[in-house]
């Protein structure tokens, strides 16, 4: 455990939504003035007494903070400027209802408002990350409690528990646990000290426990076994688990273990997501367990696990268990051949799979031509293959060239950062210039291509009406070669990459030249070498709104 909070590097902008709780309790104010104080409106409609004016204004704020927050939901990447709008005009507009139906009258309660209607995602995730300690979880969590909520799944996500704002949120979880489908806990006790954080984390686990959850997130929590046995309690109770993210969680071996020991009904998981971790070969002996034991697995990610030779077999041969596999993830690990030509004999017994992604696995040609010849022969309708930095040479082409061209579905195609060259890569272009309709990347950056394979590829390019992107960066393409593919897409040149790495003058293999000079020096000299509190402050009824 972190003794500070994580600063992972954030892009720099400024967010208008959500309003903080001192905004949110200004507004009630100003509502409350709004209702009881001597307007335009209260002399046409009457105002209502300052108790009743305060009960309102709460439910006011509340309901058009919950709609504006569903605007927000909608447009996540957007500043918030359209929600704080309409966090105003809702607020208007409910202002103005309370007093054309009298002194006596109250806006309408969340429990009033029909099923559908309702709220089912409570989430303190947005804005800065930040500690949370008892007080502001009171404020904060005050939504949880209200009588007859919908909320079905709580996103805790980029807020730090302290042990106080725990405790708090203890008696809240435990009286929703027979609502909640969805529970994200991911990175919620970052920076605290490892004791701290392991109580809070069996506060939670404690309190959760017995729900019937769909979901389950306990990602970017640096568990370690310690963490994975401080949520025993809540892992032990689930039967119906569909989806459980463990994602850079410090998860070594040990703590791999305890995943499979405290797991004991996996056999409705769907998705598995373990990605960076510290697994291991152990570790993946244990998560293979896991795989075992839930043949309705669709989503498997255990991306970036320092996996090796051994782990990868045993993953290789849990996985014919999981025969409805849809995406597949295990990049960046270190199989080599022997594990990938396991992996081709799981491979060719699936008939889902669209995406699969094996990057940086130290394939070499062997187990790349074991496993493309496996996916030809499947019946698999591959939309996204990856197969980067794998040490793949002109040898395995054909084979690469004849998948390629079985699988019509197509979309992505990445063999970056290999030693196809032209001859390779001049096979591959051909097998996707008939057909494949949807496709729509291409990257064959850092292959050693010349003009001829950059040409090839630009052709396959243009012809293709759907087509997104090109990458041929990082190669050895000669300037007029270059010249010429950028008029090749003179018409669309946003569908060709940057070409700021390509080298004209460069060798197709530096290693070869080296090995050249060095029999010539044998033989001559016998030697060798080498990233809105402003919108709110005047709050206006406006008899337009309604």
């Amino acid at each position: 455990m972190a003794d500070t909070l994580d600063s992972r590097p954030h892009a720099f902008s400024i967010k208008l939504w959500p309003p903080s709780l001192p905004t949110r309790q200004a507004l009630i104010e100003r509502i409350t003035n709004n209702l009881s104080s001597k307007t335009i409106f209260t002399e046409k409609y009457g105002s209502v007494t300052r108790e009743q004016a305060m009960e309102n204004a709460k439910r006011i704020e509340d309901i058009a903070f919950s709609t504006a927050n569903q605007q927000f939901e909608r447009e996540p990447d957007g500043d918030g400027g359209s929600a704080v709008q309409l966090y105003a005009k809702e607020c208007s507009k409910l202002i103005l209802e309370v007093l054309k139906k009298g002194p006596v009258a109250k806006v309408a309660s969340r429990e009033s408002i029909p099923e559908e209607s309702r709220e089912t995602v409570f989430d303190i995730s947005k804005g800065k990350r930040a500690f949370i300690e008892a007080e502001e979880a009171e404020e904060l969590l005050k939504p949880l409690q209200e009588p007859g909520n919908g909320y079905t799944k709580i996103c805790f996500s980029n807020r730090s528990f302290g042990l106080g704002a725990a405790r708090v949120a203890e008696p809240i979880l435990a009286s929703l646990k027979d609502q909640l489908k969805e529970v994200d806990l991911s990175d919620f006790v970052a920076g605290r000290p490892e004791v701290e954080a392991l109580d809070v984390m069996n506060i939670f686990s404690n309190a959760l426990q017995g729900s019937v959850l769909s979901s389950l997130n306990l990602s970017d929590n640096a568990l370690g076994e310690k963490g994975v046995r401080a949520f025993g309690a809540l892992l032990k109770s689930q039967s119906s688990l569909e989806e459980l993210y463990l994602m850079n969680d410090g998860i070594s071996k040990e703590a791999a273990r305890a995943v499979s020991e405290l797991i004991p009904s996996t056999e409705h998981l769907k998705v598995l997501h373990f990605h960076n971790n510290m697994t291991g070969d152990e570790g993946a002996v244990a998560i293979a367990e896991v795989v075992k034991r839930s043949p309705l697995l669709e989503n498997f990610r255990c991306s970036s696990t320092r996996v090796g030779s051994e782990g990868g077999v045993a993953l290789s041969e849990a996985l014919e268990h999981c025969s409805r596999m849809e995406k597949l993830d295990l990049r960046d690990n270190m199989f080599g051949t022997e594990a990938g030509v396991s992996l081709s004999k799981t491979l060719s017994s699936f008939k889902h799979l669209t995406e699969i992604y094996l990057s940086y696995l130290n394939l070499e040609d062997d187990g790349a031509v074991a496993i493309v010849n496996a996916l030809k022969e499947s019946a698999s309708p591959i939309e996204v293959l990856e197969m980067a930095g794998n040490d793949i040479t002109v040898e395995a082409a054909s084979a690469i060239a004849a998948c390629v061209a079985a699988k019509q579905e197509l979309s992505k195609l990445n063999l970056s950062e290999n030693e196809l060259k032209d001859e390779g890569c001049l096979q591959i272009a051909k097998s996707l210039e008939e057909d494949h309709p949807k496709l729509q990347y291409i990257d064959m950056s850092n292959n050693y291509l010349r003009r001829a394979g950059a040409r090839a590829l630009a052709n396959v390019a243009v012809e293709k009406e759907g087509f997104k992107l090109l990458n041929i960066d990082g190669n050895i393409i000669s300037e007029e070669g270059i010249e010429e593919v950028q008029e090749m897409f003179k018409k669309f040149p946003e569908l060709l990459g940057a070409l700021d790495e390509n080298d004209p003058d460069g060798e197709e293999d530096d290693d070869d030249e080296e090995d050249e000079e060095d029999e010539e020096d044998e033989e001559n000299d016998g030697k060798g070498s080498n990233e809105l509190e402003s919108k709110l402050k005047k709050l206006e009824v406006n008899e337009d709104d309604d």
